[in-house]
This record gives C-alpha cells, sequence and structure tokens, in this order.
C-alpha cells in the first residue's frame, strides 16, 4: 500500500462513529432464540465493536456517539475506557435509552438477531455533538453505515466528515449494510444481511466521494453499487471515488483494489483468510476491519493489512460474542508463529490462557488485603462467648467500615496503595455485597475448610456455584499441598486443582491458589514452596495470584525468576499470616522487600482474632472493634511500607 500520507502528530489513530448498544448473546448454542435460558452481556454495536477491537491492539481510537442515562449506557463507557479507548466524545443522552441487542447462534448458518433500537441514544446523535477539536486531533475518522440512514445521524455524520476534510483527517467507510436498520424488514428480523432497495443504493452513492477507503462485504458492495453482480457494483463504486476499497470475501480472504477495477478479482492479489472452526459470525467484520485498521494506520503493507485483518476475523468467529472476542497482539503474534494451522482457536489452552491474561486488566497496587473468610475460627469463639452465630455476620459488616477507614487514611495522606478483603459466602456474603463495586480487591474461599485432600464447599461441580459470583470477585483456594505427597492423595488434589482451574477458565473470574504444606509432614524440604508451585505450572494450572507463607530472601529470589519464567502474566504473590504475631510478619515483610512478584498481604487472624474474642464476650463495642482492627492493619500497612521504604 503506499503512503496513506496521515497528518503528523496527531493526538489519535482514528475515531469511531457510530453504533454504541449492548449485546445480550444467547449462552445456549443450538437453541432458538425462543428457547434460550440466559443471555451473557457484552459492549456491542459495530463502530463501537472497531473502537474496542483498535484499542485493543494498541491503535489510540476514541468513540463517538451517545449512550442513554442508563446502567447499560455507564457499562459501555467504562467496557471501552478499560481497554484504553477514548470516551470523551460519547454523549449522555438523557431522554432515550441505550440501543440493545438480543442474539442467539442456533448453527453454522443461523443467527438469529433481534435489534431494540427504537429511538435510541445512538441514532439521536445531533450535528451540535461533533467537536471540531477532537476531529481535528485524530489521524482517520470512521463512520458505519447506520449512521446516513435517517436524516438526523447523516447530518451529524455529514458534520463529521466535513470537519474531517477540512483539517486533513483521513476517511473511513465500514458499509455495514443491515436491511432492519433501514425498515427494509421485518423489526424482528435482524439476520437478514441483504435486501436490494434503489433508495438505499442511491443515499449511500452520495456519501462514497467523501471516503479515503472503503471497507465491504460482498452484499455491501452490492448496495453501494446497485448491481447483481460484484464486478459491475465495484466499477459503479469506482466510478464514485478514487478510495482504496477493501472487499471481504469471508473464509477466501479479501482483496484491496487502489485503482481501476480488474476484469476479474483473482487478477489482483486475493489475500488468504485464516481457516478456523466457525461458532460464530457475528462480529467478524468488526474484528477484520480493527486487524486492518491496525495495519493501515502504521502504513503497512496491503498483505500486512490483510494479514492482521484475516487473523483478527477468523479469532472472532471462533469464539462467542463480538468486542470481548477480539484478540491482543500477543495473540496474533502466537497464531502466526504457530508451525501448524491452529483450526480450533477455542481448543488451543496457549492462545485461549492469552485471550484472559493479555488483555488489559485492572493495574493494582500495593495490595493491602485483610482476610476475614474464616468460619470455624470465628464459631469457636463464638460458641466460647455464649453468642448466636448470626453475630458472625455482623462481626464482619464491622470489618468493612475499618477497612473503609484504613483506605481513607491511606487516601488523606497520599500513600498510592489498593486495599481489599478475603470473605466467605456462609457468613460473609452481605460484607461481599457491601465491597463489591468499589474498586477493592475481593476474593471468597471454595474450600472446606481443612480439607485434605482438598474438597470443595459447595460439591465437586464448582463452576455451578461461580454462576453467581459478581466477575470482579476472585477465588481462592487454599490446599493443604506437598509435592512429596503419598501419590494417590496428591493426584487427587492435582485433579481438583486442575478442575477448579478449568472452571476459572471457563467462568472467567481469577484464581488465586494459597498453597500451604502440611506442617507434620515426613519431608520437610527447605524448597517446598518452590517445588510446589513449580509442579502446579507444570501440569498447566496458571492461577493468577499466590498465597504463601513468609520466606526467606534468596528463596524469594527463585521464585521472582520461576513466576518470571513459567508465566509473565501472573499478577503477583501476597503473603498470608498463619495467625502470626504482628511483629513476626513485620519481619516477613523485610525478607520479602526485595522481591518483585510479592505485591502485599491479606491477613487475617493477626488482626482480627483478639478483638473478634473481646467483642463476642461483650467486652468492647462497635468502635471499640473497628479501632483495633484499623489499629493492627494499619500496623501491618506501615511495617511493609518501612520494609520497602
Amino acid at each position: 500500500m503506499g503512503q496513506t500520507r496521515f497528518a503528523s502528530a496527531r493526538q489519535l489513530d482514528v475515531i469511531c462513529l457510530g453504533r454504541l448498544g449492548v449485546d445480550l448473546y444467547a449462552q445456549q448454542i443450538g437453541a432458538r432464540l425462543e428457547d434460550v435460558g440466559s443471555f451473557a452481556k457484552y459492549l456491542g454495536g459495530s463502530s463501537a465493536n472497531i473502537a474496542f477491537g483498535t484499542a485493543r491492539l494498541g491503535v489510540r481510537s476514541a468513540m463517538l456517539t451517545r449512550v442513554g442515562n442508563d446502567h447499560m449506557g455507564r457499562f459501555l463507557v467504562e467496557s471501552l475506557a478499560r481497554e484504553g479507548c477514548d470516551v470523551s466524545g460519547i454523549k449522555v443522552d438523557s431522554e432515550r435509552l441505550t440501543a440493545m441487542v438480543l442474539l442467539g447462534i442456533k448453527d453454522r448458518e443461523t443467527f438469529p438477531l433481534v435489534f431494540y433500537r427504537e429511538n435510541c441514544a445512538d441514532m439521536a446523535l445531533q450535528a451540535e455533538d461533533i467537536d471540531e477539536a477532537q476531529i481535528a486531533s485524530s489521524k482517520a475518522l470512521l463512520i458505519t453505515g447506520t449512521h446516513f440512514s435517517t436524516d438526523q445521524v447523516f447530518k451529524a455524520s455529514s458534520q463529521a466528515l466535513d470537519y474531517a476534510e477540512k483539517h486533513d483527517v483521513r476517511r473511513v467507510l465500514d458499509i455495514d449494510y443491515r436491511p432492519v436498520l433501514w425498515g427494509l424488514t421485518g423489526k424482528a428480523d435482524g439476520e437478514t444481511r441483504f435486501v436490494a432497495d434503489q433508495k438505499v443504493s442511491q443515499h449511500v452513492q452520495r456519501i462514497l466521494p467523501r471516503f479515503d477507503l472503503i471497507v465491504g462485504t460482498e452484499e455491501e458492495f452490492l448496495i453501494a453499487g446497485a448491481a447483481t453482480d460484484l464486478l459491475t457494483a465495484l466499477r459503479t463504486v469506482r466510478g464514485l471515488t478514487d478510495a482504496t476499497l477493501v472487499v471481504k470475501l469471508g473464509p477466501q480472504g479479501c482483496t484491496v483494489i487502489h485503482g481501476a477495477i480488474p476484469s476479474r478479482l483473482e487478477d489482483g492479489a486475493i489475500y488468504p483468510g485464516v481457516r478456523v472452526e466457525v461458532l460464530n459470525v457475528l462480529g467478524a467484520g468488526d474484528a477484520f476491519m480493527s486487524g486492518f485498521l491496525k495495519g493501515w494506520l502504521n502504513e503497512d503493507s496491503d498483505e500486512r493489512c490483510c494479514q492482521l485483518a484475516n487473523a483478527c476475523g477468523g479469532l472472532v468467529v471462533s469464539r462467542h460474542a463480538c468486542a470481548p472476542a477480539m484478540p491482543t497482539l500477543a495473540e496474533l503474534d502466537y497464531l502466526f508463529s504457530s508451525p501448524v494451522p491452529i483450526t480450533r482457536p477455542d481448543q488451543d489452552a496457549v492462545l485461549q490462557r492469552l485471550h484472559r491474561v493479555s488483555v488489559p486488566r485492572k493495574q493494582w497496587q500495593q495490595l493491602f488485603i485483610f482476610a476475614f473468610d474464616h468460619r470455624g475460627q470465628l464459631v469457636e469463639l463464638a460458641q466460647k462467648a455464649g453468642r448466636d452465630l448470626a453475630c458472625i455476620g455482623q462481626l464482619k459488616q464491622l470489618f468493612i467500615q475499618a477497612v473503609e477507614r484504613v483506605e481513607a487514611d491511606l487516601r488523606k495522606r497520599g500513600i498510592a496503595a489498593d486495599v481489599g478483603l478475603l470473605a466467605d459466602q456462609r457468613f460473609g456474603q452481605d460484607s461481599l455485597n457491601v465491597a463489591t463495586g468499589r474498586g477493592w480487591w475481593i476474593a471468597r474461599p471454595v474450600e472446606v475448610q481443612g480439607s485434605r485432600p482438598l474438597a470443595f464447599e459447595h460439591g465437586r461441580s464448582i463452576g455451578s456455584n461461580l454462576q453467581s459470583w459478581p466477575q470482579e470477585q476472585i477465588i481462592k483456594c487454599l490446599v493443604q499441598y506437598h509435592p512429596d505427597d503419598e501419590p494417590m492423595l496428591r493426584l487427587e488434589q492435582e485433579a481438583q486443582l486442575m478442575g477448579l482451574y478449568q472452571a476459572s477458565q471457563a467462568s472467567g473470574h481469577e484464581l488465586l491458589l494459597e498453597v500451604i504444606p502440611p506442617k507434620d509432614h515426613p519431608s520437610p524440604h527447605p524448597d517446598v514452596i518452590y517445588r510446589a508451585i513449580k509442579r502446579l505450572y507444570n501440569l498447566g494450572i496458571y492461577p493468577a495470584w499466590w498465597k504463601i507463607e513468609s520466606q526467606p530472601a534468596h528463596v524469594w529470589e527463585q521464585l521472582d525468576a520461576l513466576i518470571q519464567a513459567r508465566d509473565p502474566y501472573c499478577r503477583g504473590v501476597v503473603l498470608l499470616g498463619l495467625n502470626a504475631p504482628a511483629e513476626t510478619l513485620a519481619a516477613g515483610f523485610r525478607e520479602a522487600s526485595q522481591s518483585t512478584t510479592c505485591r502485599g498481604f491479606a491477613v487475617g487472624r493477626t488482626i482480627f482474632h483478639e478483638p473478634s474474642r473481646a467483642w463476642l464476650e461483650g467486652e468492647i463495642d462497635d468502635a471499640g472493634l473497628i479501632s483495633r482492627v484499623q489499629s493492627t492493619f494499619g500496623f501491618l500497612i506501615e511495617s511493609w511500607r518501612d520494609a520497602r521504604a
């Protein structure tokens, strides 16, 4: 591809103008939409998928549209922002709701979808919403076809094009033809991809001369060219515009046409697609465009642009959803470097793992975690005090207030840190509910306390329980594990851990493994933790977090090297307390002070045991409990900070 001569020194690479809505995807594959029992919620809308997909590939993208002043609108804005997309151009519409789509996967050819877009927020975009300075700050502007389909969005899109032409911004059209959105099919027929219509063709042809790059499927070029065969349609389009034309040819791949239309498409270069098993074609075109733009904005060759585009499209058709299915550069590098073609991306363990860990994730600062997921210990204290077990839930709610105070104190002092908690479902559900959604680090246990071999509180079907967990909550599993355990015990525990890891992969929750070697084990090796973690990595278990006891400084060096070599995407290690005195824990913090993987501590009984006993016995009131917990928690934080000073 020749030089696209993008204007230099632009803050943004591409602004995407158009649809932004919620996709509700049927989770039962093969069911009629009428029979679906549950849906998964994702970001959707063609322009938004492209903004999301390009951001995930490292492109400086921005979204320009409207959302409703509702929960779904906030979800969409937060989802884009998390990927690194500029959301400053998204206006909040107080009169209209955010758009929504219901989608199903019936079979390889049938994808029923219903657009709920009557008077929706993104179709209310006005010319006044378009900020000239924002358009001028970008190399390129992308608009999708739907945002020319009504007078109002036509005016808004035309205003954006005016500013783009004025400020030397390259203009990209994704034809994105959906007959239902032009009123050409029944309202519930979002699946039909093509209906010939002379008025739509004339409407589209009015805008073609304004673009530098036009991308579409065969059917989309047929509507743009008002023809019944592709080459005739392309010649009509070429008569209206000098734009580079990119024709998507499905599994065959694509072709790029810069000048005259050839007598046969095969006379030009056909860039082959990635052959994969198709699960879901929805979103493939947006993924294709994301990959193509990644190369095009970098002024790469046609071949490279199409390699990226075809690979992105190929990966997305093998996955559930549109936007969250978009690949990262790490996934593409792995795909391109594979010695054999990967035809089932959904079954490639490395690719699936990369898709989870190489996407943008919340970045945690040093972590100060209050662990009060204890059940048996608090039951014992309550029974000794003659108290009803219901009071344990009240106690744990008071712990939340202590965490709030600690967080407020850290902020007041300008200390860069994150707080969090470990709480259980049995006594701490109310505490989990209160804590969730605040940006805290939150984990909850799944193991039966003291079980060896490992057993789960809700039975072997651990995945069933995870379905009701908020996505931000981390699965915590404590396992009393030694690599020299008697073989049947070791294999049973490893099978349980593998099942849990696979369940976490399916549910999308991060996993924390707390590994405590049994204290009475007949082979007490000094490097037991190192060997245990290495053994679990060898099995293919890659938890996001490890939780272990304090180690000598030289062991931390070994652990850092092991984790970096085996799992550079690991979130880190947190230190557990085991009811050790606060001063003993402080010594452990000093041993870990040079570790790059040790991210903080998750301590429980050292903080809560004595204040809880006193509260349950009636020696102190609520305020006294909160004050004492805050005091010990604060002492540990200062010990950690002193060790790392």
